[in-house]
């Protein structure tokens, strides 16, 4: 099945504005899960629409939140979100982050009392519009276990930097600090597919194909798998997301992080509050002349790029292959699983959603 990007849009839009969202917190998700699916990323996307939903209607989600600035100086901040969808909250921590680096070079702003943000390349991307490196990272829900480790620890807790070029395509590295993320768990299950990789721990400690020896009990690797491919960089990896995330922010961390399913609740004592992101974005010209940094990066990537590839692959930087997507997408209406579009067509019904778009 595929949708128009702007009828996906607007249909994402309504659904939220229907749960009490303001239209301009509902066009910011939107955008952000339509973006991801619009890049291939189909795990956070319009997939994940219904999960939202169901943490709005526990009041784990806050539709109308008072988001502010509870701590600042002239270069970093720190928001509690109030409970909002960390789609906005990182959004309107990045406009700060932004704001900040034009005036001193730099900003970084990290956040507590906050829920899933989408991908963390909607985010840092902000930056690029100005010339700025982007820079986002969040924790998430415990699937991930530490190195040598068994249980549930840490979330997939993503990093995203995204740099810009002159003439060539953007440098975006969008990546988990798990061997996968748990979207692509989800998407074999779907698909009633094999993982292809040592990838999940079952709950004894031994590895596992099937995607549901993640869903009974057992924990994602971290980036790297097993140990023989050096998992304790992915774990470190994990941690220092977790801390800039956890305790920077006073959000909390490690297994302690809200889970994003609604049947699941909130370990009790909790040490911080709700989910954490941090953001942040520098400006070059503080280094060297700009107009200069961005040729040297068309350099850069053209050297990359001219490398001998392995079997005639073509050689691409981080973020073409979603660029790719985007424009496929584009040109043919934005991919989407027919198991997803159910749902979709489901919350329509359900929420009395008066559109022909879906």
């Amino acid at each position: 099945m595929r949708i128009n990007k702007e009828h996906l849009e607007v249909f994402v839009q309504e659904v939220f504005e229907s749960k009490g969202f303001s239209q301009e917190h509902a066009k910011i998700v939107s955008e952000g899960l339509v973006l991801s699916d619009l890049r291939g990323i189909l795990s956070h996307g319009v997939s994940r629409l219904d999960g939202y939903l169901r943490l709005i209607d526990q009041q784990r989600i806050n539709p109308k939140p008072n988001i502010k600035i509870i701590r600042e100086n002239a270069s970093c901040a720190t928001l509690d979100a109030d409970g909002a969808i960390g789609l906005v909250s990182a959004q309107k921590a990045m406009d700060l982050s932004i704001d900040k680096c034009k005036t001193i070079g730099s900003g970084w702003v990290a956040i507590n009392n906050s829920n899933h943000f989408g991908i963390a390349a909607y985010h840092a991307m902000r930056a690029l519009e100005f010339n700025f490196i982007g820079f986002a990272l969040t924790n998430a829900s415990p699937l991930v276990s530490a190195s040598h480790g068994i249980e549930r620890i840490f979330g997939t807790n993503p990093i995203c930097v995204a740099v810009p070029a002159k003439t060539e395509n953007a440098f975006i590295l969008d990546m988990a600090t798990s061997a996968v993320s748990n979207g692509k768990i989800e998407i074999a299950d779907r698909a009633g597919k094999q993982l292809e990789g040592n990838w999940v721990k079952k709950q004894n400690g031994e590895y596992g194909k099937d995607p549901s020896d993640l869903k009974n009990g057992g924990s994602l690797l971290p980036l790297g798998s097993v140990h023989a491919n050096s998992s304790h960089k992915g774990y470190g990896l994990a941690s220092w997301v977790d801390i800039f995330c956890g305790p920077l922010s006073g959000a909390n961390y490690g297994k302690f992080v809200p889970p994003f399913v609604a049947y699941l609740s909130p370990l009790p004592n909790l040490p911080g509050k709700g989910i954490g992101h941090f953001v942040g974005c520098w400006s070059i010209d503080g280094f060297r002349d700009t107009e200069e940094f961005l040729v040297d990066m068309d350099s850069w990537i053209q050297h990359i790029k001219s490398t001998e590839p392995e079997n005639n692959q073509q050689m691409q930087i981080p973020g073409e292959p979603e660029l790719l997507h985007m424009k496929t997408n584009l040109k043919n209406g934005i991919f989407i699983e027919d198991s997803v579009f159910e749902k979709l067509l489901d919350i329509k019904v359900s929420l009395n959603i008066d559109s022909n778009i879906l």
